[in-house]
């Protein structure tokens, strides 16, 4: 008889991945060129936000948390998400100053992990992302203190309402100083593949003892 728990019904899902293979030859010459190559054929695909990355943290205590961010910066430096500095990630970020992130793109069965250490993003380059933000998510920079405690959803539409008379419209809304970016500085860049019978490929950038040198290896699955 078939197991009706939820153990039982978690314990039934599965799926055989059907995927060509992925080897040190089909790598692109740098980590941060894979990785746009992979989000623009998920995006190709037709996945939604496929720049949605699993940020992990750990705080004073060792403990760690996770969160979906999204990915607004990608290149040879490392990854960028832009938060309030004033955030549990910010404050985790900044204590360890250390994180690791990874894109889930399930639906291509690919992964990428990518874990280094963090530093904050130049104010210019915060200005000019803040610049392309709409002025709704402009003016929720300003209202939201992130991560605290309120009474309720009206106590949100209330800030709103109170930020939007601060900045009327027509008027430039400036960049919150609690508001910016982070960049995680990559010491490892793994893509992974799924394969039949969970022989996955697992290909890693490693950094190789400088800023300059990579090397690749595979790993076993």
């Amino acid at each position: 008889m078939s197991d009706p728990t939820a153990s039982g019904l978690l314990a039934a899902l599965r799926v055989d991945y059907d995927t060509a293979g992925f080897d040190v030859a089909d790598l692109a010459p740098t980590w941060h060129e894979q990785l746009v190559a992979w989000l623009a054929a998920a995006l190709e695909a037709g996945l939604t936000e496929p720049n949605a990355m699993v940020l992990a943290t750990v705080d004073e205590n060792g403990r760690p948390a996770s969160r979906t961010v999204l990915c607004k910066g990608i290149d040879a430096r490392g990854v960028v998400l832009y938060t309030n500095l004033t955030s549990a990630k910010s404050h985790d970020m900044r204590l360890a100053r250390a994180a690791s992130a990874t894109f889930p793109l399930h639906a291509m069965r690919r992964q990428v992990h990518v874990r280094g250490d963090v530093e904050e993003v130049a104010p210019a380059e915060s200005d000019a992302y803040w610049a392309t933000r709409p002025r709704g998510a402009q003016i929720g920079g300003w209202a939201s203190a992130q991560s605290t405690v309120v009474s309720g959803r009206l106590a949100l539409e209330d800030a709103v309402v109170a930020t939007e008379r601060r900045f009327p419209e027509g008027e430039p809304v400036p960049r919150p100083p609690h508001w910016g970016g982070w960049r995680i500085v990559p010491e490892q860049v793994e893509f992974w593949q799924g394969r039949r019978d969970r022989m996955h490929d697992r290909l890693r950038f490693e950094r190789d003892g400088d800023d300059h040198s990579w090397r690749v290896r595979r790993l076993a699955p």
